[in-house]
């Protein structure tokens, strides 16, 4: 026999139930008319329990406050439409790049071993600075997996998962390697985080079964092609505009990429992309005052770690969501993009790579003309007998991109603030002549002088820098230095379009960025090692040929 419920309760909860609803009709009365239309206001033993939950299910359509609203995609009427469309194009276009598109261009290849070096030397340099070091190891300290995966400059021996993560963070966590700037901006070397470590756990995993491992030319094939997949994404669609950090691209190429080197259909690197896009994307406050903070070190890492485990899933089995981009309400567009879908500039090839910009000073992409010009200014402050206590006032000329994201005043509270703040990129150079990575630190940041000068400083808007930055025959990243002393003098702008990392001043760049990989090795590994190391920036053929597990061996602490 149904349990009776008495007429108060039943009107407690629907009176309840009116106060929290913004329905203005739902009156007292109106309840009273309900009760008395449902048989219940003069309760009988002999009630209908059925009428009962007529009235809860009435009620609760009437008094809901997304019923209607939500209606149209709640499945009412006949009921939603469940029929699977065939998956977004946008998805199918990156996974039959990933296995149908070979490489051939020769400058993209001698490019990504550029790359792949300058990135591994970062990550050498991040172990020097605690912080770094203290994300890496496994999750458990003491695991180690027989044949796993291992850890740049390091001895652990790690799951592909962990050990992408671990990557990932030593490379992004200096900010100093490689960069792409467009409609989005992000670091596409972030990808080998995850790229290594499944290939030096492939290759060691084949090796202890008795087959062929993976080479270093699979590796760089493997970076081309997450290169190219971030940075044509961003050229056109922004989403740092829209709140979301740019390592929602590593995770999406990453996923692309490392489906394909675990042997996963291309039906199944579909379904692993769009898993990558189902996945919470990070929000891009991180990055930003007041909240700048270190996550932005290992974003790239976790961003890593994630497409490994999607990648793995696929293949043990997991499907994918065919309308994850384009489904209404639900899908990534609508949710996350403001409705928007992704425009594309160019197909997929080998344009990213070739045309990818070097960081070969230690500062935040929009400020390398900056600082290479305070560079040139401290030395002629030095002819001309003044220092930066000389100063009067600075003035940054720049692109739109650059107020928007490393412009800032007060107080910066740690390294991940200051070293996405031109003005003090800008005075550390014309106060000591330098900037490298150890003057974001706090004894450095502690000068009085510094926040003196970035108080005389001030930005504004140059609408040719910010033009001829989008210019996709250009891509210049400008900035114009122009420093007024005391006395009433001035010494003349330096102005620059092109950073010396951008593909325009490649061969300028080169002996830089083996000066950059020795500073990094040093200390590290004896001469021998280090000069191993060096001399594969040049011999493409001995590098390309090497096994995946023996070039990252060459790499570990023993």
């Amino acid at each position: 026999m149904p349990r009776l419920v008495s007429t108060s309760t039943i009107a407690a909860s629907l009176r309840n139930t009116a106060q929290r609803s913004s329905n203005p009709h739902l009156t007292q009365r109106s309840l009273q008319t309900l009760l008395r239309s449902s048989s219940l206001a003069s309760p009988s033993p002999s009630y209908n329990s059925n009428k009962l939950a007529f009235v809860a299910r009435t009620s609760s359509a009437a008094f809901s406050t997304s019923a209607r609203t939500m209606g149209a995609h709640a499945g009412i009427g006949k009921g939603e439409d469940n029929v699977r469309p065939p998956p977004d194009q946008v998805i199918q276009d990156i996974a039959d790049y990933v296995h149908n598109y070979e490489i051939t261009s020769e400058t993209a290849y001698n490019t990504a071993r550029l790359c792949l070096l300058d990135s591994l030397g970062c990550a050498m340099e991040a172990l020097r600075f605690p912080a770094a070091a203290a994300v890496c190891g496994p999750v458990v300290e003491g695991t180690v997996v027989p044949n796993g995966a291992r850890v740049i400059g390091t001895n652990y021996e790690l799951d592909p998962i962990r050990a992408a993560f671990n990557n990932g963070a030593l490379i992004r966590w200096l900010d100093f390697n490689d960069t792409w700037l467009a409609a989005e901006w992000g670091h596409p070397s972030d990808n080998l985080g995850s790229i290594l470590a499944v290939a030096d756990w492939l290759s060691r995993t084949a090796v202890a079964n008795g087959k062929k491992p993976l080479t270093v030319h699979d590796i760089l094939t493997a970076s081309i092609k997450a290169h190219e997949i971030q940075g044509c994404i961003a050229l056109e669609n922004s989403f740092n505009r829209v709140g979301l950090d740019h390592v929602v691209l590593v995770k999406v190429a990453s996923t692309a990429v490392v489906s394909k080197m675990l042997g996963n259909t291309r039906d199944q690197t579909v379904d692993a992309i769009s898993q990558a896009f189902v996945d919470g994307q990070s929000l891009r406050t991180y990055r930003h005052a007041p909240n700048a903070g270190s996550r932005k070190s290992w974003a790239a890492g976790d961003a890593c770690s994630r497409a490994v485990n999607l990648a793995l899933l696929v293949k043990k089995g997991e499907g994918g969501y065919n309308s994850v981009l384009t489904a209404k309400t639900w899908g990534f567009y609508d949710v996350l993009f403001k409705g928007q879908p992704f425009k594309f500039q160019r197909p997929y090839g080998s344009y990213v790579m070739e045309n990818v910009l070097f960081k070969l000073v230690p500062a935040e992409f929009h400020s390398q003309t900056a600082v290479e010009a305070a560079l040139q200014l401290y030395t002629k402050m030095k002819e001309a007998g003044k220092t930066s206590d000389d100063i009067k006032s600075v003035k940054i000329r720049t692109q739109e991109a650059a107020i928007r994201i490393i412009s800032k005043q007060g107080k910066l509270n740690n390294y991940a603030d200051r070293d996405h703040c031109i003005q003090y990129m800008v005075a550390v150079p014309l106060i000591f002549g330098r900037l490298t990575p150890q003057d974001y630190n706090d004894d450095v940041a502690a000068d009085p002088r510094i926040d003196a000068l970035r108080e005389k400083m001030y930005c504004e808007e140059d609408s040719r820098f910010t033009e001829e930055y989008l210019e996709p025959s250009k891509r210049s990243i400008g900035n114009g230095v122009t420093v007024e002393f005391n006395d009433g003098s001035k010494l003349e702008e330096i102005a620059l379009d092109y950073p010396v990392g951008h593909a325009r001043r490649r061969a300028e760049a080169i002996p830089l960025i083996k000066a950059k990989l020795e500073k990094h090795l040093d200390g590290h590994f004896d001469a021998k090692r280090q000069e191993q190391l060096v001399e594969l920036l040049t011999n493409h053929q001995a590098l390309a040929q090497m096994p995946a597990h023996e070039f990252i061996s060459l790499w570990l602490k023993k």
